[in-house]
């Protein structure tokens, strides 16, 4: 094969597993590695950062705005907080009370009993859910109760008091910390900001990017002698930091013992009483899962088989520890998809294998590869021909785009959740539907998917598809590994192949083979270099001009796939060298010039690639696809980075005509095989590799299996969707 300038390139493609960090200048680390914020250690992925987030200077008012309209994050994140209100108010009137929550205490349980206490009127729904300052309701006439609401009304984000900002810069001051963290804290703490740091310092680390080691300097500042390793205040915010920054590498949980390891690195003196103290306070949550004994008589091959990957000693699973956040999440996901399935009513339908489950069946589990994603979409089409309410929803309005004249009837999961897209809600706050076919659904967090769910009504069907082998969720969770790891409901298995060279090279990496393969019209090419320098070199000539004169791809549609943010050849050394060549201008907008290509995650987990095209007072305006963005001046540092080059995580779920996957040879430790296929994979007509990493590429290919993420769903999903007897 030859690269497009006409050099000879000998070896196969090789490739590293996404590293994440936040300080400009950070070396590249393992497989997932992070720097999130100062002194932060290696070896961590940090979703946010994948996500295209950092928290080098977190903006305590992000997404606050004097503009009249909102954001399309501001309008999701408003639109999920009410919507959790009335399903929770939904399910007690159907069901009673929730169940989710029988078996946690302190912080969950208060919650569960708040909204009680909402739906029997003791309490108003504003009070347990963070909400902008009471305004007062123009007076409009009442809506009809029978009508359907439309999308609910987001909320306006709201700047902490100036007071409260000033009380806390003086504390700030008293302990030497930055007084720029002043509007973080005030937003992370709430009104007694200030009261709360003198009392407990190290409630610092509630503020993204604060590291222990920070939050230790600051304590001692203000509490001098008083101020020990062993203080319960700061084992109780450690543990709850450790959690959250699991979290940022997608665990839902974490075994205990991995938290008290944790613990004992940042010197508690005892891990195990720490742990004790943040489960009395309710700051955590203890779950032990109970494994039921299977039968002596008549074992079942299939019991057999989960009971062997969960533990194949005969022990009782180890204590997990989780946030109540996505404890709660978790169990309404579980119980969300068992009630799907139990309130669908088989039907017989005619046509595929996948039409034939999703008719008899209310959660179906659909598996394949980018040319796979046909056989779902025409299930939708199937459906409406039958007079049903179908719908298909994506990751991207990129996923979207390359369904053709079917994606002109798709929308992406978060214009969904907004109400931005897609079918109206009724009374319940339920979408008006009877089939949803999720396509990228590995790219489901347990959050979004839970939200997702509980918008369905009884009775709808839930088809999500995926390809098992890209990366997972930049969030927290493994949804759709979680569900076919259950065993609870039909997962069916595209074999529809992947077509022409570049679809037989990632269908190999998919199986652990890095195949030689025959690019007759140069869709694969392979450009070693010696150094990151030559490799920033050489994408830029690949960008610029071998691509477009080889392949005929110009470079607004050519995508640069790299490591992480960080390093020698991180997305921001190869943006920065990109953006000189390709749109040279000073930065007067923030950094960013009218025609800079750019990435902006408008929330954790999800990216939106577009084009700047002005700015004014409310910030810059974007264009994306065939719409067009305004990002806060708030969020424009915090929320945005220059989008030629991308790592994976941000990439997933969308592809491009030609990509240039960058392999400096100081990532080759971070190699796996998810990260591989999935950059690979990214490549529609061409695929350019700039390759330094020797041989780690083939034995990540053939080795290289990504870290496994702690998660309690597949044992929630189980325990309620076994079948008799199992």
């Amino acid at each position: 094969m030859t690269e497009p300038s006409g050099e000879t390139a000998p070896e196969a493609p090789e490739d590293v597993e996404p590293t994440e960090d936040v300080r400009e200048g950070a070396g590249t680390a393992p497989a997932g590695a992070t720097e999130d914020g100062p002194g932060a250690t290696a070896g961590e992925p940090d979703a946010a950062e994948e996500a295209g987030e950092t928290s080098e200077k977190p903006d305590g008012d992000a997404g606050a705005s004097d503009a009249p309209g909102l954001s399309e994050a501001q309008a999701e994140l408003a639109a999920q907080r009410e919507l959790r209100a009335r399903i929770e108010a939904r399910k007690a009137e159907k069901g009673g009370p929730v169940a989710a929550g029988a078996k946690l205490s302190g912080t969950a349980a208060d919650l569960l009993a708040a909204v009680r206490a909402v739906e029997g009127g003791a309490a108003k729904g504003s009070a347990f859910y963070e909400t902008a300052a009471p305004v007062p309701e123009p007076s409009a006439p009442e809506r009809p109760p029978t009508a359907p609401p439309g999308p609910p009304a987001p909320e306006r984000p709201t700047a902490p008091a100036p007071a409260t900002t000033a009380a806390v810069r003086e504390v700030l001051a008293r302990g030497g910390a930055p007084e720029t963290l002043a509007g973080p804290v005030a937003a992370a703490l709430g009104e007694g900001a200030a009261a709360i740091l003198l009392d407990d310092p190290w409630q610092l680390l509630a503020v993204a990017g604060v590291r222990p080691e920070q939050a230790d300097g600051f304590a001692r500042a203000l509490l001098g002698p008083d101020c020990g390793p062993g203080d319960p205040r700061r084992t109780v915010a450690l543990t709850v930091w450790l959690l959250e920054q699991a979290a940022l590498r997608g665990h839902t949980a974490l075994e205990t013992a991995a938290v008290c390891t944790g613990l004992a690195a940042h010197s508690v003196p005892d891990p195990g009483e720490a742990v004790d103290t943040a489960v009395s306070e309710g700051a955590v949550h203890l779950f032990r899962e109970e494994r039921e004994e299977a039968p002596e008589e008549e074992p079942d091959e299939e019991v057999g088989e989960k009971a062997d990957t969960s533990d194949e000693s005969g022990e009782e699973p180890p204590a997990l520890l989780g946030l109540d956040r996505y404890a709660l999440a978790e169990e309404s996901l579980a119980e969300g998809l068992a009630r799907l399935v139990r309130t669908a009513t088989a039907d017989v339908w005619e046509g595929s294998e996948l039409e034939r489950a999703a008719g008899a069946h209310g959660l179906v589990l659909h598996t394949g590869g980018e040319a796979a994603r046909a056989e779902p979409v025409a299930l939708a089409a199937a459906a409406r021909g039958r007079g049903l309410r179908a719908l298909v929803a994506v990751h991207s309005d990129g996923g979207r785009r390359a369904l053709g004249a079917a994606g002109t009837e798709a929308v992406t999961v978060a214009a969904l959740l907004a109400g931005a897209a897609g079918p109206g809600r009724d009374e319940d706050g339920a979408f008006a539907l009877d089939l949803l076919v999720v396509l990228d659904a590995p790219q489901l967090d347990v959050e979004t998917a839970a939200t997702l769910v509980e918008s369905l009504p009884d009775g709808c069907r839930l088809v999500l598809s995926g390809d098992p082998e890209v990366l997972g969720a930049p969030g927290a969770g493994r949804v759709f590994a979680d569900a076919l790891a259950a065993k609870v409901c039909p997962r069916i298995a595209s074999r529809v192949p992947d077509p022409g060279p570049l679809g037989e090279l990632v269908s190999g990496i998919g199986v652990g083979e890095l195949n030689q393969v025959e690019a007759p019209g140069k869709e694969i090419v392979i450009v070693p270099v010696r150094d990151a320098g030559e490799a920033v070199h050489r994408t830029v000539q690949l960008v610029a001009d071998s691509v477009p004169r080889a392949i005929g791809v110009p470079p607004e549609r050519t995508q640069v796939v790299t490591v992480g943010h960080g390093g020698s050849a991180g997305t921001r050394a190869l943006n920065a060298a990109l953006k000189q060549r390709l749109n040279p201008g000073p930065g007067r907008f923030g950094g960013y010039d009218p025609g800079d290509r750019v990435a902006y995650a408008p929330v954790p987990g999800r990216t939106v690639t577009g084009t700047v095209l002005s700015a004014d007072a409310e910030g810059l305006r974007l264009r994306c696809g065939d719409e067009e963005l305004l990002v806060p001046k708030e969020r424009v540092e915090s929320a945005l980075r220059h989008g030629w080059a991308l790592t994976a995580h941000q990439a997933a779920g969308t592809r491009w005509p030609a990509v240039v996957a960058v392999l400096p040879g100081d990532a080759a430790g971070g190699l796996s095989r998810p990260w591989v296929y999935t950059a690979f994979g990214r490549a529609e007509r061409h695929l350019s590799v700039v390759h330094g990493v020797d041989q780690a590429l083939p034995r990540a290919v053939a080795e290289g299996v990504a870290p496994e993420r702690t998660t309690r769903l597949r044992p929630l999903l189980e325990g309620l969707l076994a079948a008799p007897g199992e």
